[in-house]
């Protein structure tokens, strides 16, 4: 429950001095230094307050939301708790657990997989911390005469792993032999995990391509297996959240076979229906925890819109300021008083501007300051993750620029605040990050700066549209055939043989989907099961992240030296010759950018301007499978091939976004093959709908961001897994044409089934605009957070009336 305010008469801020103190983070400490926080109540409104004294800021903020405090609800720790837990717990700094911590330890401990579906800051980890450890220590209480019990701890993230290492070892319980197994673990160290430690933290893509297929060496680890930690579960969502089912599932059947049945205990943000999600995720009844008995300080949630800029010269239009360039000012304003505080970015080079800007204007304050300060972000090398993760622990880092790297419940408690450049996609997200601050029970400041995006602009000035709603639910589809079928392969190859009864654990239809691996020689079917038919791995099949390419290097020229690296899907746009590239505050110039090796070339340079990649997408029918017609209506379903290419790129000046010059790229296209529903309205269709030839770009766009928004309820994916193309006239089906097409090379099924439901889904898709009460358009309906135009054009009537035309529900 939120109440609005509005921002007068907020008082101002006090200074914060310097002092040792201790941070208790969710359930360990650390000896730090660090600015004392401000507990006394109206701590959040003081600091708004600084950051509206600057002249003509107080116009910027919109809206101001206040989230009450929470008192916490202590209970005491179940009897079965070990004792030398408990000691080491209140040497931490717990003294007793919250209620919703001990509800679901008792559900875990007798045996019920459990999902905790709680707020940042809310303790989830004793949640299965208390039964696992004290499982651990009765074994060596009874001298070890069995081996002891095992924890398998999955998480999306690296630095969470890490994190979640780092608090283990703060609690100094000899008996629990702790490890991260991941990418970063050294050759000689992964022998000793297998054999010896009790609890192994890792993630989905190690347990995908290293656990399971080499499971023989991991047969000790298994045999005891009685937890598995399923951590941060609604990042798991879309095609992403369905490979990591089948990977689950493909655990539990090789659990079975070393006789193990171990308990699920699933972490999650509050996400709508947790039960339902997780239980689709591991495909067993999960039982959910909802109840917040921790504590938590009062969160003042401020909107926030940046000025219109002029710019020099004539017939040059005013253009609203960056989100970066606004975040980059109200971080150092924040940091100079001392305010520890997190700044999330949408990309990895807003993370690196925001942080050199941020750097640039408290040099002038103090030479002390810009050191507080870093970037951090995905393409770091390990030994700079590591790094950074110590010194945000330890708080001698005041400000950080991070993409959503840091959203997860990476522990990181004494945050005063928050900043967030443009909305994040979700209400879950925006929550999530808000919920960074505010975690050692201090009262906490969030701020939404608004891009200069239509979709931003909107949420800034409906603040209904943010606040009150609840969260969306997770949404993933483990029976998805296009991604089930090489998880079927990886089953049968890793324990053969795949039995028909064992079929069934994956999914209902996943019979039809292995005849199909039969037809196409993949799968051998014997009297026995199912084998594998190929020399291969066959867990090299799935990509369950799909990044597609690999990564491409950043190497300093006359060095040699490797400064990190960049998606391979996204090279073109970020590291294309010409492009300015920041990596920890330094800036560079890429000179260029070698495809076949894989390999970005770059020099050190101070430009006062940035780049940005300019692409176009084209799409092209390759095979109509299905088509039907009716009154000036064709609807159809088959195999396109869509065509990216970065053709240019612009130079901007850094905090103006002035457009400085264009210059050509000359990089091939990429191409994804994949499959699309699409539909068509010949010109009778656009009369009669009273568009004129200038409305129809702006409605056949309303229309296709609309129906992806809605397909998700049809097709159980995810808005993120789709994508959608839409022309006032395609040279393949001379009409204008929407498209809505599969994101993942082959199809993932989606388009699919929006085909075979399009009556009921594009009626949806009206409905929905229709009964928006904005005028215009806005997220509800016809914008999305993913548009590549920046929502543009759109024409939310005409899309109406465009749909009504499709359905044969316009008035004649």
């Amino acid at each position: 429950m939120s109440t609005g305010l509005t921002a007068s008469g907020l008082p101002r801020d006090r200074s914060h001095s310097t002092i040792p103190s201790k941070i208790t983070a969710g359930w360990h400490t650390a000896e730090v230094l660090q600015p004392e926080p401000d507990p006394a109540p109206g701590a959040a409104d003081r600091r708004l307050a600084r950051l509206l004294a600057a002249p003509g800021r107080r116009d910027r903020l919109t809206h101001v939301e206040r989230v009450p405090a929470r008192p916490g609800n202590p209970v005491g720790f179940p009897s079965w708790t070990h004792p030398e837990l408990v000691r080491a717990l209140a040497a931490t700094g717990v003294a007793s657990p919250w209620s919703h911590q001990v509800e679901a330890a008792e559900l875990v401990r007798a045996g019920r997989s459990t999902v905790v579906a709680t707020g940042t800051a809310s303790g989830k980890s004793l949640c299965y911390l208390l039964p696992a450890l004290s499982a651990v220590l009765e074994n060596a209480d009874a001298g070890g005469v069995a081996t002891p019990p095992t924890t398998l701890y999955l998480s999306p993230t690296k630095a969470l792993a890490a994190d979640q290492l780092r608090a283990l070892g703060s609690l100094g319980l000899e008996a629990v032999r702790a490890a991260t197994y991941d990418g970063d673990t050294p050759a000689e160290s992964r022998d000793w995990v297998r054999r010896h430690a009790s609890y192994v933290l890792t993630n989905p893509d190690m347990l995908h391509r290293s656990i399971l297929p080499g499971h023989p060496r991991w047969a000790r680890f298994l045999r005891d297996l009685q937890y598995v930690v399923v951590d941060e579960c609604h990042r798991y969502r879309g095609v992403f959240g369905s490979h990591v089912a089948a990977v689950l599932r493909r655990l539990r059947r090789i659990c079975a076979h070393y006789g193990a049945n171990p308990v699920f205990v699933l972490a999650s943000a509050t996400v709508s229906d947790p039960e339902v999600s997780a239980g689709r995720l591991v495909g067993l009844p999960v039982v959910p925890v909802t109840g917040h008995g921790a504590p938590r300080g009062e969160l003042l949630f401020a909107l926030w819109e940046p000025p219109l800029t002029e710019l020099a010269g004539e017939n040059k239009a005013p253009v609203r300021r960056s989100a970066t360039a606004e975040v980059a000012d109200l971080l150092a304003d924040l940091v100079a008083d001392g305010v520890r505080t997190v700044a999330f970015v949408r990309s990895r080079r807003a993370a690196e501007t925001v942080s050199s800007t941020t750097r640039r204007l408290l040099a002038e304050v103090s030479p002390d300051l810009p050191g507080r300060v870093a970037a951090y972000r995905a393409g770091y090398l390990p030994e700079e993750r590591r790094a950074l993760e110590a010194d945000l622990q330890a708080g001698r880092l005041l400000g950080v620029a991070s993409t959503n790297a840091l959203e997860l419940g990476v522990d990181i408690a004494g945050l005063d605040a928050v900043l967030l450049a443009g909305w994040p996609g979700t209400r879950a997200s925006l929550w999530q990050q808000a919920g960074r601050a505010g975690r050692a029970g201090q009262d906490a400041l969030a701020v939404l700066v608004a891009r200069d995006d239509p979709l931003d602009t909107y949420l800034t000035h409906h603040p209904q549209t943010l606040f009150g709603r609840p969260v969306e639910a997770t949404v993933l589809d483990p029976g998805n055939p296009h991604v089930l079928a090489p998880h079927l392969c990886a089953a049968a190859a890793e324990l053969p043989p795949l039995t028909d009864d064992e079929l069934l654990t994956f999914a209902p239809d996943a019979g039809q989907v292995a005849d199909a691996l039969v037809d196409r020689g993949m799968l051998r079917r014997r009297a026995t099961g199912l084998y594998w038919t190929r020399a291969e791995r066959a867990s090299d099949l799935a990509d369950i992240r799909g990044v597609g390419a690999g990564p491409v290097g950043l190497v300093e020229e006359g060095t040699g030296r490797l400064l990190g690296t960049v998606d391979g899907a996204a090279a073109h746009a970020t590291v294309h010759a010409g492009a300015v590239y920041v990596h920890q505050g330094e800036t560079y110039l890429v000179s260029e950018l070698d495809l076949a090796d894989q390999v970005a070339r770059v020099t050190r340079a101070d430009p006062d301007w940035t780049t940005m990649a300019r692409d176009i997408t084209e799409i092209e029918v390759v095979a109509t499978d299905q088509s039907r017609e009716w009154e000036h209506v064709t609807l159809s379903f088959g195999t396109v091939q869509v065509t990216n290419q970065v053709v240019s790129f612009l130079r901007r000046r850094l905090m103006t976004g002035e457009v400085l010059g264009e210059e050509p790229l000359d990089l091939p296209p990429r191409h994804l093959r994949t499959r699309a529903v699409w539909w068509t309205v010949d010109p009778d269709g656009l009369e009669r709908a009273g568009l004129a030839a200038a409305d129809v770009p702006g409605a056949a766009h309303a229309a296709e961001h609309a129906s992806i928004g809605l397909l998700p309820l049809f097709a159980t994916c995810d808005r993120w897994d789709i994508g959608g193309v839409s022309t006032a006239h395609h040279a393949d089906t001379g009409r204008m044409t929407v498209f809505v097409y599969d994101g993942h090379p082959g199809g993932a099924g989606f388009a699919e089934r929006g085909h075979a439901a399009a009556v009921d889904w594009l009626t949806a898709t009206r409905d929905a605009i229709a009964a928006c009460e904005c005028l215009d358009g806005c997220p509800s309906c016809v914008q999305s957070p993913k548009c590549g135009n920046g929502n543009e054009p759109l024409d939310k009537s005409g899309a109406l009336r465009l749909l009504e035309v499709v359905l044969g529900t316009d008035r004649r």
